[in-house]
């Protein structure tokens, strides 16, 4: 099924089931007004959404509305917490090699993660607001999952079994504060402003034989200012597969239903599939030109992201973002 949740003034506004076309969408009213809420009974609450899905995909829900993604929050607008990590080793290499730096071998055997701020999200229309250009202003492509509760210690395997929905993510960076946040030891906070997440957020029987042990096999698309810069394969160059970067999370602690884990920006060896990031464009040129010449985003700009099905159905809705100043 597919999750949605609309803005009606709250903080986190109500939940919507949305039709497979994502045509259509219905109030889950009744059952559960919040997504969180169906998170922490899922078992209970899950297949009564179900029924509403179906009866909705067969179009005999009464009251059906168009679904419009403008006017979507993130599915979970604020959540318990929110860890990326960086499951594409490509991405890795390609950002220390334009600066001369080596991938220390254990990033091979242990993905990098970060906790990023969960009490703001963006949703997938809403602006990037953000405070000046000169801070470098990035996109990045990524998939996410939301997950149940995650006992502390379980394995890869167990962790698979407890990803309740997948979404995509615009992990905005501003690439020119980063560096020195990350020298000062510990991590980002004013380089990773609000995150940015797709209309819907999917089960994973709506992927079919695209979700195959703990990766999303399909092609990530990316367009900047109406420009396609980014067609990358999500799934064969996954480094870790989101099970083990869920139970790298909960190796020392529990991980509690509606936490979102990211993948990282996608990322391919073979650059004719362009980026899913300016920074990984930027590294490129460095490497054949010895100087990047794209720049960061400018205020004005428009992204836009967004994964088809292999029928060529949009799976998640797109995220479609304008970069304004803050006033």
């Amino acid at each position: 099924m597919k999750l949605a949740t609309y803005k009606d003034g709250s903080r986190d506004g109500q939940l919507v089931v949305v039709s497979r076309d994502l045509g259509f969408a219905h109030y889950a009213t009744g059952i559960a007004c919040r997504l969180q809420e169906a998170l922490d009974d899922w078992n209970f609450i899950a297949p009564q959404l179900q029924d509403l899905y179906e009866t909705l995909n067969q179009g005999k829900a009464r009251h059906a509305f168009p679904f419009n993604p403008a006017q979507c929050m993130a599915p979970l607008p604020r959540a318990y917490q929110w860890a990326d990590g960086s499951a594409y080793l490509n991405h890795v290499e390609l950002m220390r090699q334009a600066r001369n730096a080596t991938v220390p071998e254990s990033f091979a055997t242990e993905p990098l993660m970060y906790q990023g701020a969960s009490d703001d999200f963006l949703g997938p229309c809403d602006d990037m607001v953000c405070v000046s250009e000169a801070h470098g202003i990035d996109f990045e492509a990524e998939l996410a999952v939301i997950t149940a509760d995650v006992a502390m210690g379980a394995a890869p395997e167990q962790a698979l079994d407890r990803i309740r929905l997948v979404m995509l993510a615009n992990d905005v960076s501003l690439r020119h504060l980063i560096p020195s946040e990350l020298a000062k030891g510990l991590g980002f906070v004013q380089g990773k402003p609000a995150t940015a997440f797709s209309p819907v957020a999917v089960t994973l029987d709506e992927l079919g034989d695209a979700w195959d042990q703990g990766r999303v096999h399909l092609t990530m698309q990316v367009s900047w200012n109406g420009r396609k810069v980014g067609m990358c394969e999500a799934g064969p160059e996954m480094t870790f597969h989101f099970g083990q970067l869920i139970a790298h999370l909960c190796r020392t602690r529990n991980v509690r239903a509606g936490s979102i884990v990211g993948s990282g920006t996608v990322s391919n060896k073979d650059w004719s599939r362009g980026y899913g990031c300016i920074a990984e464009k930027r590294a490129m040129e460095t490497l054949q030109d010895d100087h990047p010449g794209t720049e960061f985003m400018h205020f004005g700009d428009r992204i836009h992201i967004e994964m088809k099905g292999r029928d060529g159905q949009s799976v998640f809705g797109a995220i479609d973002q304008k970069v304004v100043a803050l006033s």
